[in-house]
Formats: structure tokens, sequence, C-alpha cells
């Protein structure tokens, strides 16, 4: 993997550890070659993440909505700046860049871009590593929610297992970089009149 997409919160969160973990792949990136695309910012875990590997010459590219880029948002001294029309656009582009995605603990947007990035495995439109860092446990009980979604008929066992899971920097990329797409069956379903 030369370039992975890092989806993280804006903010920094209420314990040291998360930031640490930021630091740490940031500069595992740097000094592996691998290429950070992130949303552009530099506030919060994306700011960390963004700077640690600017100290490192990591290339960072930021991928980023014109109606986020103002002065306290916007991150001025990356390698280089995406601006899209919308956070739709964003998606699309960061999809194009990279050959993988990871989470670190985040919000909203966090958990919408990795389900965003699950979803086009599951329909097999994608075939790259999806990945979370599981930092202090912070996704245990999305990883909770999961299970019960498989127990009650929502998700396929197999599609579960498209989310690679570590709670370490160097666990989760060994197991992205021995990650193979599930085989899709596509059903096609007429329509009858």
């Amino acid at each position: 993997m030369k370039k992975i997409a890092v989806f993280c919160g804006s903010s920094l969160g209420f314990s040291n550890v998360y930031k640490n973990d930021a630091i740490q792949l940031g500069n595992y990136f740097a000094l592996n070659k691998i290429s950070l695309v992130y949303g552009g910012g530099k506030i919060g875990m994306m700011g960390v993440l963004a700077d640690t590997m600017l100290k490192k010459n990591g290339k960072v590219i930021g991928v980023i909505p014109g109606l986020l880029r103002h002065e306290e948002v916007a991150h001025a001294r990356i390698s280089e700046m995406i601006v899209t029309k919308t956070m739709s656009d964003r998606k699309v582009t960061i999809s194009k860049l990279v050959d993988g995605y990871i989470a670190l603990p985040g919000g909203f947007g966090t958990l919408d871009e990795i389900f965003e990035a699950l979803t086009l495995s599951q329909l097999g439109i994608e075939q790259k590593p999806v990945g979370i860092l599981n930092t202090n446990g912070f996704f245990n009980h999305l990883i909770k929610q999961l299970n019960v979604m498989v127990t009650e008929g929502y998700l396929k066992k197999s599609n579960k297992k498209m989310l690679i899971i570590a709670s370490t920097v160097e666990e989760l990329i060994i197991k992205m970089d021995a990650y193979t797409a599930p085989k899709i069956t596509k059903v096609i379903n007429k329509v009858v009149s």
C-alpha cells in the first residue's frame, strides 16, 4: 500500500492515548514511505497526524470541501491540498487516490467515511482493505454492534470480516497488507411488471 486514507476526529478527545497512536501511525507511514490522504484539517487528531508526518518529511495529501477550507480548519503546510465542491465529491476523490482505509477515534464523520468504504467493499465496487485502530478499546461497542447485526441477520459474517481490527499500528498494517477481498457474487433482480 502506497497511499492510505485515514479518517479521524477533528478533536483530540480526553485521553492522550489517542493522540499518541496518531503520532505512532504518522511516524510509521513516514518511515515506510506511505502517503497519507486525509480530510485536510490542521486541528485535532487530523492535525496531529499530518504534523507528525511533515516533521518526518512524509507526503500528506488533504482532500477538503470548499465549505471547510477557511483558515481555522485547513492545514496550510501539507504536501498537496485538493479542494472539492461537496463532501460527497471528497469521498469519491479519496477513493480514487488510495489503496486502503484506516479509522482512528473520531465522531460521526469518521464513522460515515469508514462505513462508506465498507459498503463499497460489500458491493464489490472496491476491494481495498478497511481497518480500524482500536486504541484503548475505543471501537469495542461498535464491534459488538456489528456482532448484533450478524446475529439478527442484517450483516453477513463474511462482510463483517471485511473490517480489519487491530490495537497496534504494526498489527493493523500487517493485517491490511495480507488482506484479500472476498469474492462477491452479484445478484441481479429482474423487475416484473
